[in-house]
């Protein structure tokens, strides 16, 4: 009798051993995943979409990571590796390596050059961007697109595809869903574009110089308009790259906008703030970013470290983006493909006759 007192008042002080204790009882807590296992992930991905750059020169780096990034998300038996043991790495490479590369990514940019194009050229690329995003947010939320979709996609098609909408992604706390859609968004018109944007180069009554800029002013990635402009020579792809480079410079402004204006809807009336973290008004990869324009400014960079920089962003960018798209779940993007794919088709045109006008009136 004593014996069973004695279990009895066990089991009700300390629970049974063999369940893990009564309900109530502290449990032990659960095992963050590790991110190691999703880098791995996100580094053979980069291997891999390298490799279709130099069998394909046609299709940037980034935009082999990205599409590599949706395939593996939905191929049996890495699905599963994607989604949970990966997905902390991947989630990683998505959000910190993105920041580090879009820090690089203004070692691109000097303020010399972008001024040697003239202040014709910088009024319209500013009026291009502005035109471009005010409408595709307008249009996206008439459509009724979920979430932050409208402003990531306008974010994108306006200053620089994945890395923009990374950027401001970051400051919104925005669903990765919405953002993996609006990259795969960007990234596909974009790639679109390295094909259809050379058939029309001499039917439009461009010159090679105008072409270049046309394609700087209207192509979202980097390295999509490196692919584009080519076709029409070195001239055309060196205007390309400038002001192409210039609408980079936009981001810096364009994220503290969106920061501050963040901070504006989660501060309550008495001037206190809600549940809901206030991001920072300048990011700091966004002090980054301006901090390496300042520093390629003053031309004392040597090359060899510029090179190393480059392919550095290239790589990690790389990474960034095969995370993302590893967050794609087509099955939620069909279910909203047909606004998504009318957003993106009227911001293509809007990008493209806006650019096309700039470009005719300024040269």
């Amino acid at each position: 009798m004593a014996l069973i007192s004695s279990r009895v008042r066990d089991h009700a002080v300390g629970g049974d051993s063999r369940d893990g204790g009564a309900p109530g009882a502290s449990k032990p807590p659960r095992k963050v995943p590790a991110p190691l296992p999703g880098l791995a992930m996100a580094a053979v991905g980069v291997a891999a979409a390298w490799a279709v750059h130099l069998l394909i020169p046609a299709v940037p780096m980034l935009t082999a990571a990205v599409v590599l990034g949706i395939a593996a998300a939905h191929t049996p038996g890495l699905r599963a590796r994607i989604r949970g043991t990966g997905r902390a790495g991947l989630t990683m490479a998505g959000k910190r390596l993105m920041r580090i590369g879009i820090v690089l990514l203004g070692l691109k940019l000097s303020l010399h050059d972008v001024l040697g194009l003239g202040w014709a050229t910088v009024v319209m690329v500013l009026a291009v961007v502005a035109a471009t995003f005010g409408g595709t947010l307008w249009l996206g939320r008439k459509l009724g697109l979920r979430g932050d979709q409208p402003l990531l996609i306008a974010t994108g098609y306006s200053i620089c595809g994945a890395s923009a909408i990374g950027a401001v992604s970051e400051v919104t706390g925005s669903d990765e869903e919405d953002v993996a859609t609006s990259v795969a968004l960007v990234t596909l018109c974009g790639t679109l574009a390295i094909a259809v944007l050379p058939l029309l180069h001499h039917p439009l009554g461009l010159d090679d110089a105008q072409f270049g800029r046309w394609v700087g002013a209207g192509v979202h990635d980097v390295g999509q308009v490196v692919a584009t402009a080519q076709t029409a020579g070195p001239d055309a792809l060196t205007d390309a790259v400038l002001v192409k480079l210039m609408r980079v410079a936009m981001l810096a402004p364009l994220v503290a906008a969106v920061a501050m204006s963040v901070r504006a809807r989660r501060a309550t009336p008495a001037g206190t703030t809600t549940t809901g973290k206030r991001p920072a008004l300048v990011p700091l990869f966004v002090l980054g970013f301006l901090a390496m324009v300042a520093v390629r400014s003053t031309g004392l960079v040597p090359g060899g470290v510029l090179d190393i920089a480059q392919h550095a962003q290239e790589l990690l960018l790389a990474a960034a983006l095969f995370g993302l798209g590893s967050a794609v779940h087509l099955p939620s993007l069909v279910r909203t493909g047909g606004r998504v794919a009318a957003l993106g088709l009227s911001s293509w045109v809007v990008i493209a006759g806006a650019s096309y006008a700039g470009v005719l009136l300024t040269t």
